[in-house]
């Protein structure tokens, strides 16, 4: 590609491409917070989970140190869109009471069932075809003029304790079947599931 095709540009998210996970905290009753994120990676079995700071899932995390990943499939987009104008802080924090109101019932409102876990104290989201329970081991303050603007975010690093797969996804034991399964994406604010063509795969597949 020519280089005059290129334009320099500068987006308000870089959303390109990522899955979408809800994740469960403990609040300060017992009862459990849910919310949903697109800001996560892994590595082995240590996930990274990029968090704003005025969030009742990052409070929660720093309060009681363990959570569950769940991943929604792409058919539950919705249920996961009626979560995220909600917020498990009250009173909403300034920066962002324009967009954000409290709710204390985050499951109902989305529709979504509780499933007890198994080491971990919050709950799992029962429709969610992959929960995974983890325990957080070091939140990490990230930094940015563009974060900054945001109000600032950590990177909380949390260690998988155990993986629950629906048995629809699940090939040979141990194995999620890539051919079955499918993430939701969230890309730039608009929500997308996998394209079924599978294009290859690596050599250590």
């Amino acid at each position: 590609m020519a280089k005059d095709a290129f334009r320099t540009i500068e987006p308000k998210i870089l959303y390109f491409g990522t899955p979408v996970a809800l994740i469960s905290s403990l609040n300060e009753d017992g009862t459990t917070n849910l919310a949903p994120i697109s800001s996560f990676w892994a590595l082995g079995w240590t996930f990274m989970l990029g968090l704003l700071d005025e969030t009742k899932t990052a409070e929660n995390l720093a309060r009681h140190p363990e959570c569950v990943i769940n991943l929604p499939s792409p058919d539950m987009w919705k249920g996961v869109e009626k979560l995220a104008p909600l917020t498990g802080k009250d009173p909403v924090p300034d920066i962002k009471a324009d967009q954000f109101h409290f709710e204390k019932c985050k499951f109902d409102k989305a529709g979504f069932s509780q499933l007890a876990s198994e080491r971990v104290k919050p709950f799992r989201v029962t429709e969610c075809p992959v929960q995974m329970e983890a325990r957080v081991r070091h939140i990490h303050t990230m930094g940015g003029e563009k974060l900054e603007e945001l109000g600032g975010g950590v990177a909380a690093e949390v260690e998988i304790l155990c993986v629950h797969a629906s048995e629809a996804f699940i090939k040979g034991g141990d194995h999620i079947d890539a051919e079955k399964w499918s993430p939701l994406i969230y890309n730039f604010r608009h929500y997308f599931r996998l394209a079924d063509q599978e294009l290859g795969k690596t050599f250590r597949a």
